[in-house]
């Protein structure tokens, strides 16, 4: 197998098993986190942040500190696990609006 692919596969499993098990196993469900983190950002902006909002905000984090231009797989890994949480809860949502 290319090395390439196995970076890639490194980094998608990586996130997988951080934000299905570890993570959760620490914070809780990551729509109950978000929600309580988009209430403190709403607060502090006096703007409404949705839990969406929040997943797209941490990304773009994580591409800030990967414009510094130092290689750090971490940052890929939180990118691709924002992008699978925001996913899921902005699909929940949209599920729920529809009813």
């Amino acid at each position: 197998m290319p090395e390439n692919i196995l970076v890639r596969d490194t980094i998608l499993d990586t996130a997988k098993s951080i934000i299905s098990g570890e993570r959760q196993g620490t914070y809780g469900k990551p729509e109950n986190s978000f929600a309580v983190i988009s209430q403190l950002w709403t607060a502090y902006l006096g703007k409404e942040i949705s839990c969406a909002d929040v997943a797209n905000m941490m990304i773009l984090l994580k591409i800030a500190r990967n414009s510094s231009g130092v290689y750090k797989e971490d940052n890929w890994i939180d990118i691709c696990g924002y992008a699978a949480l925001g996913g899921e809860i902005q699909a929940n949502f949209d599920k729920k609006e529809n009813k």
